[in-house]
C-alpha cells in the first residue's frame, strides 16, 4: 500500500484498464475474475475481466466450480498476465459480499499456479442499481484487507499496455513416441502418458535444449538480432539484473526491448499484425560427444517393452507471453515461456489421454484479440471436424459468454486469430502486385453537418467496389453490382464466409442457376437491383435480407430511424436503388428531434484510381442531405426506392 505525504498509509486505489461495458454488462448476478500483470504493470491494476461458468450449485456465483474454472482458465491466460481478484455483479450488500470474491480469486489463482499470490490481489461488488464498484484490496496472502477509495478507468488502457510490454512466441513441434505394452490396462496406459509428458516438460530445461530468441521480421533499416540461450543455464537467471547497456552484456542480461522494431504497431493493427519475439527451440543431440572431441556418431537403444505397440503422439505448441521491455530476455524464457510450454504440454495432455487407443485429436493453438479486450488470450481447437463441427460451435459459444463477447458474429474463428509478421510481407507483396482495394474510406471524411445528431453507422470492415474496378467496363449499367460487391467484402472481412467476392459474371450466374434470370443474361449489360441482390446473398451466404420500398426520394428521411436501428442492430452495408441508379449507404446521421438527417454514401459511380484523397474530396464517399442547402435533391422526388437491409447471420 502507498504510503502518504505525511508518513500515513494512503488508501489504495483500483486502475481499470478493461472497458467499463466488460463489466458493467455482465448478467446479474454475476462473478467475474480479474487479470491483471503485477509482476509488470502498477499494482492493483486489471486489464481483462473473465466471467465464471462453472458453478457447484444453484448459489450461482457465490459456489464457483474452482477445479472447472481453473482447468479452462489455465490455457486461455498467456504467461505474464495472472489472476488479481474477483467481483461480484449484483450484490446488494458490500459488508458481506465483498471479502467472498477475494477469497474465491486467491483458491483459483492458487490452483492455477500451485501457490498462493505473494502480489495484492482485490474483491468487490458491483451495485446493480448504480454500477458503483466497492472493493477491498489485500497487499499479500495474509496481509491486512483494507477498503479501497477510488476507481480509476484507463486512459488509452491500449496503449499502456503495449508500451510497457512485449510479446513473446513459441511454437514447438513434437513427435513423442509411446510404447504400449500389449496386455496394458487403461490406467497403465495413461500413467505411460503422463509420464512421457513429464519427461518432456522436464527436458525443456536439460542440456541438449537450447532456445534461440529473435525480433520480429527485420526493415530495411534495422539489423536482425539474435541470441542463443542454453536450457541447463535458466536455473540461475532469476536475479538477473536490468540491463541498461545491452551491447557491453552477456546474452543472459540483453533485455527485450533489444529484440523488437523501433516502430511498433499500435493496437488497432495488432490483429492483423503482432509484433512478437520470436523463440525457436533448439535440440543439440551430439553435446556429449563434442564435449569429448570425437566425431564418430553413436547409436543408443532403447529397449520396449515386448509385445509392444508404438503410438507416436503428434502435438503441436503454440504459445504467447506478456513480458515488460526492460526484463532481461533469458529470464523471459527462463520464467515465462518455459512454463508456459509445460502449461500447455498439460492442458493438451488431459484432452488426448481419453483417446490415445482411438482416433488422435488434432489440437491446435490459437491466438487471439477480440474487439473489446486489450490483451491475447489463447485457444486450443481440436481441428479433426472442421469449424462448423457441433463441439467446436459449443465451444467457441462459451469461449464468447466468458469474454463478455456478442453471440451473434464470429470473433474467435480461425481465420480471426492474430498473424505474426504479416504486416512486413504484406507490404512487400502490395509493391509488387500493384496497389489493393481501398478499405475503410468513410473513416478519413468530415462530419455531416447535422446538429444534435446521434451517428449509426456500418459495424466492422469493408472494401470499396466501384465503376471500371478490376479492369471491367461496367460504366452505365453496373452500380449494383459493385454494390453488391462492397457488401459481399463485408460478410468476407467480418469472417461469416470464405468465398471470394464474385465478379459481374458469377452473380448473373447465380441469378440464371435460380431460375431468375434466363441464360441469355449471362455476359449481358443488364441492370439488377435490391430484390436480385438479396437472391445472390442467400445463394451464396444464406444470409437473409429485410427490403424497405419508397415511393420517392423525398420519403427516405422518414426512414431514418429505422435505417439507424438497422446500423445499431445489424451493422451492415445498406442497398439502395432508386431510377436506374444504386449507392451503398454505410450510416446515417440523426436529429430525431428536429428530423434532421443526412446519409453516409459510398458512391459506386466512380471512375477513377485508388487514390483516398481524391475519392474523399470529390465526395465519392461523403455525407449526403436529401436536399442540401443550395435546394439540390440527391434523391430523386419522381422515382421510387428499394433499400435492401441485409442481417447479420447470428453465429460464432
Amino acid at each position: 500500500m502507498e504510503n502518504a505525504a505525511d508518513g500515513s498509509r494512503r488508501s489504495p486505489s483500483l486502475r481499470l484498464l478493461c472497458p467499463k461495458k466488460s463489466i458493467l454488462s455482465s448478467p446479474l448476478p454475476s462473478l467475474l475474475w480479474l487479470v491483471g500483470s503485477p509482476r509488470f504493470l502498477q499494482p492493483v491494476t486489471v486489464a481483462a475481466a473473465l466471467r465464471c461458468l462453472r458453478f457447484l450449485s444453484d448459489d450461482g456465483p457465490f459456489s464457483p466450480d474452482l477445479p472447472h474454472e481453473a482447468d479452462e482458465i489455465r490455457g486461455l491466460l498467456v504467461r505474464g498476465f495472472d489472476i488479481v481478484g474477483g467481483l461480484f455483479v449484483g450484490s446488494a450488500n458490500f459488508e458481506s459480499d465483498a471479502s467472498r470474491p477475494l477469497e474465491l480469486a486467491g483458491e483459483l489463482r492458487q490452483r492455477l499456479f500451485g501457490e498462493r499470490a505473494s502480489h495484492g490481489m482485490v474483491g468487490g461488488c458491483v451495485d446493480a442499481s448504480t454500477g458503483d464498484i466497492r472493493f477491498l484490496v489485500s497487499e499479500s496472502e495474509g496481509s491486512e484487507v483494507v477498503e479501497g477509495q477510488e476507481v480509476l478507468w484507463g486512459d488509452e488502457p491500449g496503449r499502456s499496455l503495449l508500451e510497457k510490454g512485449c510479446l513473446l512466441r513459441c511454437e514447438l513441434q513434437l513427435q513423442l513416441p509411446l510404447y504400449l505394452p500389449s496386455d496394458e490396462t487403461m490406467s497403465g496406459i495413461e500413467a505411460r502418458f503422463s509420464s512421457l509428458i513429464e519427461s518432456t516438460a522436464a527436458n525443456l530445461r536439460g542440456p541438449h535444449v537450447s532456445y534461440l530468441v529473435e525480433g520480429p521480421t527485420a526493415t530495411f533499416d534495422e539489423s536482425h538480432h539474435s541470441v542463443i540461450l542454453h536450457g541447463n543455464n535458466l536455473n540461475s537467471v532469476s536475479q538477473l539484473p536490468i540491463n541498461t547497456n545491452t551491447n557491453k552484456c552477456s546474452a543472459k542480461i540483453v533485455s527485450c526491448s533489444e529484440f523488437l522494431p523501433t516502430k511498433r504497431h499500435d493496437l488497432s493493427s495488432i490483429r492483423e499484425n503482432a509484433d512478437a519475439i520470436q523463440i525457436t527451440v533448439l535440440s543439440n543431440q551430439s553435446l556429449n560427444i563434442s564435449k569429448a572431441g570425437s566425431t564418430v556418431p553413436m547409436l543408443k537403444y532403447f529397449p520396449a517393452p515386448a509385445p509392444a505397440s508404438l503410438r507416436v503422439i503428434d502435438l503441436k505448441l503454440d504459445i504467447l507471453c506478456y513480458s515488460s521491455m526492460d526484463l532481461p530476455v533469458a529470464v523471459a524464457v527462463s520464467e515465462l515461456v518455459i512454463p508456459g510450454l509445460a502449461d500447455q504440454l498439460s492442458i493438451m495432455k488431459k484432452a488426448i489421454v481419453s483417446e490415445l487407443l482411438t482416433q488422435q485429436p488434432q489440437l491446435c493453438p490459437y491466438h487471439f484479440v477480440p474487439p473489446g479486450l486489450l490483451i491475447p488470450l489463447t485457444a486450443i481447437y481440436d481441428t479433426r471436424y472442421g469449424e462448423i463441427e457441433e463441439k467446436q460451435s459449443e465451444l467457441r459459444r462459451n469461449l464468447h459468454f466468458r469474454l463478455g463477447l456478442p453471440l451473434d458474429r464470429p470473433l474467435l474463428r480461425t481465420s480471426n486469430a492474430l498473424t505474426f509478421g504479416a504486416m512486413e510481407m504484406r507490404d512487400r507483396s502490395s509493391s509488387k502486385s500493384g496497389s489493393s482495394l481501398l478499405r475503410d474510406v468513410h473513416k478519413e471524411i468530415p462530419s455531416s453537418g447535422v446538429s444534435g445528431g446521434i451517428m449509426s453507422l456500418i459495424d466492422g470492415s469493408y472494401e470499396y467496389y466501384h465503376y471500371l474496378h478490376d479492369g471491367i467496363d461496367d460504366n452505365g449499367w453496373g452500380c449494383a453490382y459493385r454494390s453488391l460487391q462492397t457488401i459481399m467484402s463485408w460478410y468476407r472481412l467480418q469472417q461469416y464466409s470464405s468465398i471470394n467476392v464474385p465478379s459481374h459474371r458469377e452473380i448473373q450466374q447465380v441469378l440464371v442457376e435460380i431460375g431468375d434470370k434466363d441464360p441469355s443474361f449471362i455476359g449481358s449489360r443488364e441492370w439488377i437491383g435490391a430484390i436480385e441482390l438479396s437472391f445472390v446473398l442467400d445463394k451464396l451466404l444464406g444470409a437473409s435480407c429485410k427490403i424497405i420500398n419508397v415511393r420517392s426520394g423525398d420519403e427516405l428521411p422518414e426512414k431514418c430511424r429505422e435505417l439507424a436501428i438497422h446500423f445499431e442492430t445489424q451493422g451492415t452495408p445498406v442497398m439502395i436503388g432508386g431510377g436506374v441508379l444504386a449507392y451503398t449507404l454505410l450510416g446515417v446521421d440523426y436529429n430525431e428531434a428536429s428530423g434532421d438527417c443526412a446519409f453516409l454514401i459510398l458512391d459506386p459511380h466512380y471512375t477513377g484510381g485508388d487514390d483516398l484523397k481524391k475519392i474523399v474530396n470529390g465526395g465519392w464517399c461523403a455525407w449526403k442531405k436529401s436536399v442540401d442547402s443550395k435546394g439540390r435533391s440527391f434523391f430523386l422526388k419522381d422515382k421510387f426506392y428499394n433499400l435492401l437491409l441485409p442481417q447479420r447471420p447470428n453465429m460464432v
